[in-house]
């Protein structure tokens, strides 16, 4: 009878141990090309997006140091008064010349009516003063017929006077009818002289109506100033839209008084926008006007808008500060400066409207 093989136990625990680790060592270098496969791909794809965006740096300058810009007008009253009417509330579209507030007219009103009475009587007086002009003309007329009757008369009395000489030679007439010739000739030459004085003194006197006469129609002139200017206060007591636009920051209320230069509200303008871009110095070496711009607003994410460089300002916007810097005093720090950049857009989108002090990122293709 066959015996049983009987194996020994510590035998077999020792080649399975041996088995094992090779086994491992196959899976392990199994999976190294994998990793090293993915690495390598996750390399290629990071230096494919890298050298992307090192040749995008180089044809392209980009900011988000700007904004959207547009026309704000400021509403202001020019004249003093309560205010009877507000017709438009916050963030109302108008239109150019729709009215907005409307002040008190009473005052400016009663003004009006006074240049006017003024007006009409100044008016008047040039009416008085040139009738002065034609009497004074008239003097004038008469004085000189005066002169025309003096020299007939007078003519007429020397005559007399030659026959009175010849006949009192001749002793026909007697000494006192002589005498009473040559005493009408002396009294008409005296005539005479009367008349021309008065000629003289009628024509002063129609030159100092003339005179009159232009100090009343200057007087016209200042009056119908004044009611012009009445008038024009009067107009601006209805304060109206100096453009299409949107409401803002309305802050005047009914029976609230107001004076000259409060601001009472904004309007946006509606049509009129445009983005500031604040590059800096470093960015502008290529940067010219025409050059494409690409524009992200932060309010619509998924849009991009397509404009062009406008204009480039003259000056750093340091420069217009309320307080400029002064490199030359004090300690100097070098500090890189941006410059105002203007950019438009080609097309307006009327389903994403810009508004007014929107952050952008404005990316400018250079080369």
């Amino acid at each position: 009878m066959a015996t049983p093989v009987q194996h020994d136990p510590a035998v077999a625990p020792t080649s399975s141990a041996a088995y094992e680790p090779a086994v491992e060592e196959q899976e392990g270098r199994s999976k190294r090309p994998i990793v090293l496969l993915i690495l390598a791909l996750v390399l290629l794809v990071g230096g494919y997006f890298g050298y992307q965006r090192y040749q995008f740096g180089q044809t392209h300058e980009e900011t988000d140091d700007a904004q959207v810009e547009g026309d704000v007008y400021p509403i202001l009253p020019r004249v003093t008064g309560p205010v009877l009417e507000v017709k438009v509330q916050d963030n109302q579209q108008v239109k150019k010349g729709d009215v907005l507030v409307t002040v008190d007219p009473a005052d400016y009103q009663q003004r009006v009516n006074a240049a006017e009475a003024a007006l009409a009587a100044a008016q008047a007086n040039v009416v008085a003063a040139r009738a002065a002009v034609g009497t004074a003309q008239a003097n004038v007329s008469t004085a000189q017929a005066t002169i025309g009757v003096s020299d007939a008369n007078r003519a007429r009395l020397e005559k007399d006077l030659k026959r009175s000489q010849f006949l009192r030679k001749e002793d026909i007439i007697p000494q006192s009818e002589y005498d009473a010739v040559q005493a009408n000739l002396k009294s008409t030459t005296a005539q005479r002289a009367t008349a021309q004085q008065q000629v003289r003194v009628a024509q002063q006197q129609v030159e100092a109506a003339r005179q009159q006469v232009a100090v009343a129609e200057a007087v016209v002139k200042q009056r119908q100033a004044d009611l012009d200017n009445a008038r024009l206060q009067l107009s601006y007591t209805t304060i109206t839209a100096p453009g299409n636009g949107i409401v803002s920051r309305k802050n005047v209320q009914p029976g609230q008084v107001v004076s000259p230069n409060q601001q009472l509200m904004g309007l946006v303008a509606s049509g009129n926008t445009w983005i500031i871009a604040n590059f800096k110095e470093t960015q502008l070496e290529n940067m010219k006007v025409g050059q494409p711009v690409s524009v992200e607003v932060d309010a619509y994410p998924n849009e991009e808008f397509a404009g062009h460089i406008e204009s480039l300002s003259a000056a750093t916007g340091a420069r217009f500060a309320l307080l400029p810097p002064d490199n030359a005093s004090g300690n100097f720090v070098k500090v890189t400066q941006r410059i105002p950049v203007k950019i438009v857009l080609d097309k307006v989108d009327p389903e994403h409207p810009l508004r007014a002090g929107m952050s952008v990122v404005a990316t400018v293709k250079v080369k």
